[in-house]
């Protein structure tokens, strides 16, 4: 996964935006299940690579949470169906092998009550843009790092943008 590239100026000052508006200064001030995508996009168990790859169309989607019933099996991203370092049971199968062995949870997972500073600092140093919310293992949300890496993608801002397409 590339790093995100975030503009030093947009992070002066050190605020973080959640929930359409809200903002974050410091530690303690909001939790996780403050700033998730409260219903993400899911794939089923039963889907495919080419699924997937299907998914990974839309620009602003980072993430495939792959998920039986609500449990979260795996979190795939582009880079992971890029990989030299597929099994070969993995190259077999092709387009048409199974989603859930080409991702992962982890450093890919978060609790909703985990603190979203500090979260907010470990994804923006990390590189990182989507991360699952779980909670004993079924998935409640997805967390959006926005690109510019000031704020979190709301559930209010998804909605509009599906509505823009």
């Amino acid at each position: 996964m590339l790093p995100i590239q975030i503009d030093e100026s947009t992070t002066r000052g050190d605020v973080v935006e959640f929930g359409g508006g809200r903002l974050a200064r410091a530690p303690g001030e909001a939790t996780v299940a403050d700033a998730m995508v409260q219903r993400p996009k899911l794939l089923p168990s039963t889907a495919t690579v080419l699924d997937v790859r299907d998914f990974f169309r839309d620009d602003h989607v980072h993430a495939a949470l792959v998920v039986d019933g609500d449990r979260l099996l795996a979190v795939v991203e582009p880079d992971d169906l890029e990989s030299d370092d597929l099994e070969s049971d993995d190259l077999e199968a092709g387009e048409d092998g199974p989603a859930r062995t080409m991702g992962t949870l982890l450093g890919r997972t978060v609790a909703p009550y985990a603190d979203l500073w500090t979260i907010w600092r470990w994804m923006t140093s990390h590189g990182r843009r989507r991360m699952a919310v779980i909670e004993d293992g079924h998935c409640v949300g997805l967390l959006c790092l926005k690109r510019s890496g000031r704020g979190f993608c709301s559930d209010a801002g998804v909605r509009a943008r599906a509505l823009t397409r």
